[in-house]
């Protein structure tokens, strides 16, 4: 046995990987598959159709239940609670639980709660308490109840505008993202933005969008492109745009007319926390391809 095993632990299953710890008081039924160098704490309870991967921690008083897959590298808080029937009845079973998937590295805090169906993306982070009815996008913090983003691991959102430098372009750590000072004329008849290309914008325009009556619990965007270049301005109200090159990642806050900003191709880019009255302007570069997108983040990753 390439595993240690508590004297009070009932492990039924044969597939569970070699390091792997169980500790006192712990239920594994016989169809469960755990990994290599896991850390399962007491009483912890992992029913049949459930695959856990290596190097996984599950802190006491956890329960798994049929139909949830673990990824790599996750730590479950104490006390977190699974579940995957959304209408459950005494002693009525549905022909198949709802799937549940922990993707690499994410976290669970203490006595957060998961409903049925959801993906945690990668190195999420669901805050202790926070109960989750909403896929979580990879590297968001999520916390609250129901859970809403709170901010991206390694981000910290900053005004766009304290990052530009005095020239009227400004590079930040993000591979190819650019800050831009648009033109702001105030006088007496208002005030006046504009933009012009190849000054401003580095590329032809060719299509426009506008996103707004956006509640400020959701998010828009969350994806990259292959080949689209893309410019945006908040021209009303505010919201926050999230950039990532795969090594840094950087969140900005869009709050006036006068400021832009550029994401070129395969940078993933998200946008969130939008004001009540966020009108949010895209320029991009091309007509709508959706062959163009590339919407999960697994897929940025090895695309880069």
């Amino acid at each position: 046995m390439g595993f240690f095993k508590h004297v009070s632990a009932i492990v039924e299953t044969a597939s569970i990987g070699e390091g792997t710890r169980v500790w006192a008081f712990t239920h594994i039924l016989p169809g469960a598959k755990v990994g290599r160098d896991c850390n399962i704490c007491d009483h912890v309870f992992i029913e049949n159709d459930v695959v856990i991967g290596d190097r996984v921690t599950i802190k006491c008083g956890v329960q798994l239940w049929d139909g949830i897959h673990v990824e790599d590298d996750v730590f479950i808080g104490p006390n977190a609670s699974f579940t995957n029937d959304p209408f459950p009845r005494s002693r009525v079973h549905p022909e198949q639980f709802l799937p549940t998937r922990i993707k690499k590295g994410a976290s669970i805090g203490a006595n957060a709660t998961l409903l049925p169906g959801l993906v945690v993306g990668e190195r999420a982070m669901i805050a202790a308490g926070a109960v989750l009815t909403h896929n979580a996008p990879p590297n968001a913090i999520l916390a609250g109840n129901p859970a809403r983003i709170v901010g991206y691991e390694g981000a910290k959102a900053q005004p766009a505008v304290a990052s530009i430098v005095p020239a009227d372009v400004s590079e930040v750590t993000v591979d190819g993202v650019h800050l831009v000072r648009l033109p702001l004329i105030d006088d007496a008849r208002g005030m006046l933005s504009f933009g012009e290309i190849e000054k401003h914008v580095p590329f032809e325009i060719k299509r426009y969008f506008l996103v707004f009556n956006v509640p400020s619990k959701d998010i828009r965007g969350e994806h990259a492109h292959k080949t689209l270049h893309q410019f945006l301005v908040c021209v009303h109200g505010s919201c926050h745009v999230l950039v990532d090159d795969r090594v840094n990642r950087q969140e900005f806050v869009l709050d006036q007319p006068g400021i832009g900003i550029y994401v070129p191709p395969k940078v993933w880019a998200v946008e969130y926390k939008y004001s009540d009255d966020a009108v949010l302007l895209v320029l991009a570069s091309d007509f709508y391809d959706p062959a163009d997108y590339i919407r999960d983040y697994t897929e940025f990753l090895n695309y880069k």
